[in-house]
């Protein structure tokens, strides 16, 4: 609701990492968080290994500092043991000690993409499935996503190198435990469910981890009577706070650390949002409630910020839309001459409003 002038590395630790499956996107979850964020210095904790992308909730490349790196993966090793049981019957036949080795020593040695790690098992196990070798790796080992993948306004190509080998020795003590994991959960996004978090995290039977919390949580009951726990000092601000218009990015916490997500939409919209195959949405937020889509155009020296609504605005609303988009654009296109925000299908209430 309000900005914060904490350093990137801690709201990537209060947050517990932000999603990053795409290479730029996360910047504008910060960006929406952080008072006068400079992506540049994202871009510096990633080259000085501060700050890592890999494989953590859900299975998913997530950003988050050296120090959770060490202390989450383990906890989500069970996400991808899970994945990694629907090749295990393409492996079979092949010893997994010795697959481990070759593959670990491969990355090990340099950052590797995933055709160059395939194509170094293969020549081994000639024949057999390409995809399922790659898995196994990535299952077993920590793989980082190394810059200059991820850098702001750079690209590079989608190389691994293991958390060993990039970042030396791990912290002492790493542990975080499952009761610390689910505490963090709860200072961002409480008060949650005990599905909520498992939801989040991708892990299940968090039950017990809650159960074992509950002496030092509150609990309150949703309109659905469902159980909410949280953390008893969290901030919970009244319902007829206004809150201010957000733009949230493709992959945004808020839309996916929890199992319902029409918590965060309106039960008016005039029209439904429309997924696009293989393009990830991004949206926004009037008064906290999902209110519509925004993508950027680019030109040669141009960039338009298109945006759709999917409820009809208020005229100051429109305006709010518009002032936010205008500051999101000069965040992400500030090197280009022309500058312009497009409003899509467009719905107003009536001008009384």
């Amino acid at each position: 609701m309000e900005r914060t002038t904490r350093p990137v590395a801690d709201l990537l630790e209060h947050l517990v990492g932000l999603q990053a499956q795409t290479p730029h996107t996360a910047y504008v979850g910060i960006w929406s968080r952080l008072v006068d964020f400079d992506p540049e210095v994202l871009s510096s904790l990633l080259l000085d290994r501060r700050v890592v992308r890999l494989a953590l909730m859900r299975g998913t490349i997530h950003l988050v500092t050296a120090r959770d790196a060490w202390a989450l993966r383990p906890l989500i090793q069970p996400v991808l043991d899970r994945v990694q049981k629907t090749f295990d019957r393409r492996l079979e036949g092949i010893d997994g000690t010795e697959l481990l080795a070759r593959g670990r020593a491969y990355v090990d040695e340099e950052p590797r993409t995933f055709k160059a790690l395939g194509d170094h098992l293969l020549e081994r196990w000639l024949g057999r499935d390409r995809m399922a070798l790659e898995q196994a790796i990535r299952t077993a080992v920590p793989l980082v996503q190394v810059p200059p993948r991820g850098l702001w306004g750079r690209s590079g190509p989608v190389a691994h190198t293991s958390i060993d080998a990039w970042m030396g020795r791990p912290p002492s003590p790493p542990g975080l435990g499952l009761d610390g994991l689910v505490r963090r959960y709860l200072d961002a996004f409480g008060p949650a469910t005990v599905m909520d978090a498992q939801e989040w995290c991708g892990l299940t039977r968090l039950r017990d981890v809650f159960e074992r919390l509950r002496p030092e949580l509150v609990t309150f009951e949703d309109e659905d009577g469902r159980e909410l726990f949280d953390h008893p000092d969290a901030l919970r601000p009244d319902a007829d706070i206004p809150v201010p218009v957000r733009y949230l990015y493709d992959y945004e916490n808020l839309m996916l650390s929890y199992v319902d997500r029409s918590r965060m939409f309106t039960d008016r919209p005039a029209r439904p949002i429309t997924p696009r195959d293989n393009e990830s949405i991004s949206t926004f937020t009037v008064d906290g409630l999902i209110s519509g889509t925004w993508s950027v155009e680019r030109g040669r020296a141009s960039a338009t910020l298109a945006i759709s609504p999917i409820v009809a605005l208020a005229a100051s609303e429109v305006v709010e839309v518009h002032e936010e988009g205008e500051r999101l654009l000069r965040f992400l296109a500030s090197d280009d001459t022309n500058r312009d925000i497009r409003l899509v299908d467009r719905w107003e209430v009536g001008a009384s409003t």
